[in-house]
């Protein structure tokens, strides 16, 4: 006689084995209606299962994170089926949930088309139409490898060989003709599903993710509770694709990319001044937190790396080379063992603590061809890399003045929605537990402090400690994963790092790991999306271009931007012998942010027009009121 406990304290009892579709019909008529699968005992399972002991159940409906994942999962498998339907001898291979979709791997050796996801869609409503009942079954792994290589179902055979023996093989038929290996769980049938969802794109995948193999075909779809969600979403991709770096950044001049460098950017002088800018501000805002910059080595030798323990968990990820010596040196992939040397130089004190050393350091990381995307993926980057060497009891107040000025930055620069991931212990770690409760406490008060929106991943700490990840919300509403906080309880340790503490011994500090964008260039990619390319007028690497509406005015036009060029404003005088529209076209498609116009009347009255990026109406000033509202508008952001 099981008993059930739900989320609210209630408990049920039933006198024989019950299933997900019973106790949620126990509950109410409605939530019956609206269940998807059922969590037991912290673990997903189909309505169907059935529950012979004890248990806490939680019925999941479409509204909850893990309905909307078995929504989409359902959906991609209803998506392979109309694929094998409409293209017989098609194989199906992987096809998992990802954000906001979900995407399967084909392999067939026809390309499919646009016009191919067109008819896969109407399919996909047929079969969705059809309500066809899903059913789970355990096959021996003997002969389910049998039974798809017999079929022709090779890549399906291939995964199940690589499953692990005492993992279960379960089979998934959506009514009585398709089938698919998968873990699940899934809704009761196809029906469940609803029409909102979308093929969105096809591109190439390597089986595996390995070049070395053949080549599939992958579809892109994706799938919302409802109509409006996924309008919404149709609507923020459109947007976003509006706004792409990569296109943005092509129509204002700051970068681009060769196949000769792949993943490194080669910036243009406007988006060179755009990078150093951040890079001035961050410095201003570091100094003031009393951080000190270095600069260490790109180039160290492998013993290093071996040491502070990045050869065995990264060395496929770095960028090698052997010199005449036979001596091997790595590309730095990350800042932190260098910076533990400038720390190493000379006898610390527990009164030098904390030392908060800063760099802006180039990093260089292997990234697969596929993955590079703009700047938003590179293999070569900036890091706005700090470390804090500091006490056990220092950590706390750290972790606080750390947030702190991570949100600063944040605010300053035009994101006011941020949320935080905090990550805890995981089961395989080094050091003290004593040691963790303290720097787990430090991270969890420094968040609560913030009053911001967080969410817990238990046991997805690093080996070396736990950590914080400040996530962005832009102004269409994606999320990215920017700073992160981090304590170390073991590189130090392992690089021979210690100071001199009261009573006169060694110690080993405590290392915060802490950047503020991540990375510059992915940061900036971030901002030029954030803002459709209108970047505030202080970020502008232009500020301002004065266009004189005909050549008669050139010699007026040369006064004024002497005079701005004085004030430290970043600007351009056009002389180019065209239609002041088209100018006017030209400088607003690049997005500076203040056009001065002026022609006769401007010149009568020692004045400028002044046009404001997106906007109709115009201001008419004297060159000085002019100078100075740029000016104003200029300055950095900091207090």
């Amino acid at each position: 006689m099981p008993n059930i406990q739900l989320p609210n304290g209630k408990k049920i009892s039933f006198s024989k084995a019950i299933d997900g579709f019973e106790i949620a019909k126990k509950i109410s008529i409605s939530l019956s209606k609206e269940a998807c699968v059922m969590e037991v005992n912290g673990t997903l399972k189909d309505l169907s299962s059935l529950i012979k002991e004890d248990a806490a159940v939680r019925i999941i409906t479409k509204k909850d994170k893990e309905g909307l994942e078995v929504l989409r999962h359902d959906t991609a498998h209803i998506m392979a089926m109309a694929v094998q339907e409409l293209y017989p001898g098609t194989q199906v291979t992987i096809g998992p949930v990802i954000e906001d979709g979900f995407f399967y791997d084909f392999a067939r050796k026809e390309s499919f088309t646009s016009e191919d996801l067109k008819k896969i869609e109407k399919k996909m409503s047929e079969i969705i139409d059809r309500d066809l009942k899903t059913k789970k079954e355990i096959w021996k792994r003997k002969d389910a490898i049998e039974h798809f290589k017999k079929i022709g179902e090779k890549y399906k055979a291939e995964i199940i060989e690589s499953i692990p023996d005492k993992e279960e093989i379960s089979i998934y038929h959506h009514g009585n003709s398709w089938y698919d290996l998968c873990r699940g769980p899934h809704l009761a049938s196809s029906g469940k599903i609803g029409k909102a969802f979308k093929l969105t794109k096809v591109s190439g995948a390597y089986w595996r993710g390995d070049s070395n193999n053949e080549m599939l075909q992958r579809i892109y779809g994706t799938c919302w509770r409802n109509q409006k969600e996924l309008d919404d979403y149709l609507n923020r991709l459109e947007e976003a694709e509006k706004r792409d770096h990569r296109k943005l950044g092509k129509d204002m001049d700051l970068f681009h990319f060769r196949e000769e460098s792949p993943g490194a950017v080669f910036w243009h002088p406007k988006g060179w001044n755009l990078f150093q800018k951040l890079v001035d501000y961050m410095r201003i805002k570091q100094k003031q937190a009393g951080y000190k910059e270095i600069n260490t080595p790109e180039i160290l030798d492998r013993t290093l790396w071996e040491k502070s323990g990045h050869w065995e968990k990264f060395g496929e990820h770095m960028y090698t080379s052997t010199t005449p010596d036979e001596k091997v040196f790595a590309i730095k992939p990350m800042n932190c063992p260098g910076c533990v040397q400038v720390f190493n130089q000379g006898i610390k004190s527990y009164r030098d603590l904390p030392i908060k050393l800063s760099e802006f350091g180039k990093v260089h990381r292997y990234e697969p061809s596929g993955a590079l995307h703009g700047l938003l993926r590179v293999r070569a980057f900036t890091q706005d890399d700090a470390h804090i060497f500091c006490t056990d009891n220092q950590i706390t107040e750290e972790c606080l003045k750390v947030t702190n000025l991570i949100l600063s930055i944040y605010r300053d620069l035009g994101f006011k929605d941020i949320f935080l991931k905090y990550s805890d212990r995981p089961e395989q770690r080094v050091g003290d537990d004593s040691v963790w409760d303290k720097s787990e406490a430090a991270l969890l008060q420094a968040i609560k402090e913030s009053k911001l929106e967080y969410t817990v991943n238990k046991g997805e700490g690093a080996f070396y400690g736990p950590k914080i990840e400040f996530v962005l919300r832009d102004a269409i509403g994606r999320d990215w994963q920017c700073g992160t906080l981090q304590v170390d309880l073991n590189l130090p340790a392992r690089l021979g790092a210690s100071y001199i503490d009261k009573e006169g011994e060694k110690k080993i500090p405590v290392m915060l790991h802490r950047a503020l964008f991540g990375s510059l260039e992915r940061f900036i990619g971030i901002l030029i999306e954030h803002y459709a390319g209108k970047l505030p007028i202080w970020l502008s690497p232009i500020q301002a271009v004065i266009l004189p509406i005909s050549p008669e005015f050139d010699d007026y036009a040369k006064k004024i931007y002497e005079q701005i060029l004085k004030a430290d404003i970043n600007s351009q005088v056009d002389l180019k012998n065209q239609k002041i529209n088209f100018k006017i076209r030209e400088y607003s498609l690049s997005k500076v942010p203040l056009l001065l116009i002026c022609g006769q009347k401007e010149k009568d009255s020692n004045s400028v027009t002044i046009r404001k990026l997106g906007e109709e109406k115009q201001e008419f000033l004297k060159v000085s009121e002019a100078i100075n509202y740029i000016s104003k508008k200029s300055k950095f952001p900091i207090n």
